[in-house]
């Protein structure tokens, strides 16, 4: 059985001494030989210097391939395409196309409100040049009308150009099993463009649950009974959590996952405890 590839991503540092801080990080978990690592992009461009920051400085680091996130609502074509022709300066190969949140305050929705909106356009400007990932949700997007309906949206974004897509995270396989099926089944070969499995690594109970509150992503009841039960006592967090990802993990290796995308968080540990345990390094 072939091991799958993996990669991590990082969000943009607020401080200096965040930025240091980042840069160590990527040192230490570049040395582990990830495929390439995404840089998250704030509400209609909130971060966006801090994230062409970033990738500036991973790029002039090292080798491996930098993915910046490219969010779309409130944006006009001509910033898009500026920002396109800035990463083919800077030798971006790859980007990861999202729709974004729209700032508070903002009302339009600028001339590409879709992520689809946003494939189709990079494709146009840039044709081929970019390897392109876009999102997808095992539990479907908490703004969907349906499940049907979120497919859809998937199916039209891999139709539109799009080589990849990474999911929310999630920790019950099935849900990634039934779409990486159901896109099978509306004609998607997930060998050719694949679905990533995006590894979300628990040490922290209190910020877990708020990220999955806020993007729809189910926590299982037995996971959060058991982090409730903890309390304030990190180091059993960390324990449990490293147990109950690292089986996770295990399933979608056995049942042939691609790729994975670790939500590092910023952090080395545990996502080189992880990959090193899943022996994907070796």
């Amino acid at each position: 059985m072939s091991k799958p590839a993996f990669s991590f991503e990082f969000f943009p540092a607020k401080t200096e001494q965040g930025h240091e801080k980042l840069l160590s990080t990527f040192d230490e978990l570049n040395k582990l030989s990830p495929t390439y690592f995404s840089v998250t992009y704030g509400a209609g461009g909130s971060t966006r210097s801090r994230t062409l920051n970033i990738v500036q400085a991973l790029c002039a680091r090292g080798d491996t391939d930098i993915a910046p996130h490219m969010s779309c609502i409130g944006d006009d074509k001509s910033e898009v395409a500026e920002l396109l022709e800035l990463y083919k300066g800077l030798g971006i190969k790859r980007l990861v196309a999202l729709r974004g949140d729209l700032p508070s305050g903002q009302v339009g929705m600028g001339e590409l409100p879709f992520a689809l909106d946003l494939v189709k356009f990079i494709r146009e400007h840039s044709g081929d040049h970019f390897h392109i990932e876009v999102a997808a949700y095992p539990e479907m997007h908490p703004q969907a009308r349906s499940f049907e309906f979120d497919v859809d949206n998937l199916v039209n974004k891999y139709q539109a150009g799009a080589n990849a897509s990474i999911t929310q995270f999630f920790y019950n396989a099935d849900s990634y099993l039934y779409l990486r099926d159901t896109l099978e089944k509306r004609g998607i070969d997930t060998a050719a463009q694949p679905l990533v499995a995006g590894i979300m690594p628990i040490t922290n109970s209190s910020n877990l649950v708020r990220f999955a509150d806020s993007c729809g992503a189910d926590i299982p009841r037995y996971v959060r009974k058991r982090l409730a039960d903890f309390g304030d006592n990190s180091k059993a967090i960390r324990e449990f959590g490293f147990d109950v990802v690292y089986r996770l993990c295990e399933r979608l290796i056995a049942e042939g996952v691609p790729a994975m995308h670790f939500y590092s968080m910023n952090k080395v540990e545990p996502n080189k405890r992880l990959v090193e345990a899943l022996g994907l390094t070796a």
